[in-house]
């Protein structure tokens, strides 16, 4: 029984895992408190006992050969499964700890969310850090198992099933509105469905997607809208919007965002669309973590301060 692992050196694994987080000899070898040249030794006898390359260098990183990409998940299970076994409960202490937190989310979400929920750390747990990256997408496995990612910030796809290891919460659910220039000059109190058909639209596609929601709605309907910008970011969208007549189908809650910068006028949507719902989404070898269940706990909370901020500004 176990015949490869008797004849491997199990604090190998270490050194896989701390690649395959930091894609980089000198960092992996900082984490793990030993020298460069000792973990490159290291990692030769784990190429040497398990048959591949594992690691290769493209550009200034250390990438995965696709054996090591297979071993990913099984590997870290096993060693986020040893550490649970192993170590002692512990207190997770957020006024006092000064862990750094990633986040992954587009800039919808970090525009609509992430100031009601920074502005709340402030006062509970002044020391911690977070970091936001930019969403691909639904996150890998991988990046949130292995911790590259705590948390991936991010919208609720219909019939995608979440790949094996990756859970999601419900966290936010939001209305679509239109945007517009104050000084529209054929929208004033209301919009209607001829208006907004016949005017030409600004879209966000953060993953350089051709349709989204919207267009897909419209379908259903007969018709169609005209896309005349396309962005991948929403920052420049209020003030192309504010200084032109075209329109913008966005969420409540980074509408009143973008309305902050920018003079722009919020509209009800003039057909029934379905409500936008963000997930929280993390691995369940982290989820059970006194941290990451505080860290959780937080963004769940931040839910009645952004209702309460809509209620304000509607």
């Amino acid at each position: 029984m176990h015949q490869e692992l008797r004849r491997l050196d199990l604090n190998l694994l270490l050194v896989f895992d701390a690649m395959v987080r930091h894609r980089s000899v000198a960092s992996a070898a900082d984490e793990l408190a030993i020298s460069a040249s000792a973990l490159s030794h290291a990692l030769a006898r784990l190429r040497d006992a398990l048959g591949d390359e594992l690691f290769v260098r493209v550009g200034n990183e250390m990438r995965p050969t696709a054996a090591a990409e297979r071993m990913m998940r099984p590997i870290g299970d096993a060693l986020g499964l040893l550490h649970e076994g192993l170590a002692p409960a512990s207190r997770f202490d957020a006024a006092e700890s000064d862990r750094t937190f990633v986040f992954a989310a587009t800039d919808y979400t970090a525009f609509a969310i992430l100031p009601v929920f920074i502005a709340r750390m402030q006062k509970v747990a002044p020391k911690l850090r977070f970091k936001v990256v930019h969403s691909r997408g639904r996150e890998s496995a991988d990046e949130l198992a292995s911790g590259r990612i705590d948390f991936s910030l991010g919208y609720e796809e219909d019939n995608v099933p979440l790949p094996p290891g990756v859970q999601g919460a419900d966290w936010f659910s939001d209305e679509y509105v239109v945007i517009a220039s104050r000084q529209h000059p054929s929208i004033r109190r209301k919009l209607s469905l001829a208006q907004y058909l016949a005017a030409r639209h600004v879209v966000v596609t953060p993953w350089d997607d051709t349709r989204g929601l919207v267009d897909l709605v419209l379908d259903r309907l007969g018709v169609a809208r005209e896309v005349a910008v396309q962005l991948p970011t929403v920052l420049v969208a209020p003030f192309i919007i504010a200084h032109s007549e075209l329109l913008m189908t966005v969420p409540r809650q980074a509408a009143l965002t973008l309305q902050n910068a920018a003079p722009v006028a919020l509209f009800p949507m003039p057909f029934e669309m379905p409500r936008y719902t963000l997930k929280i989404y993390q691995h369940t070898r982290r989820a059970s973590t006194p941290a990451h269940r505080w860290i959780l706990g937080q963004l769940l909370a931040t839910v009645p301060d952004l209702k309460e901020r809509a209620r304000g500004t509607a």
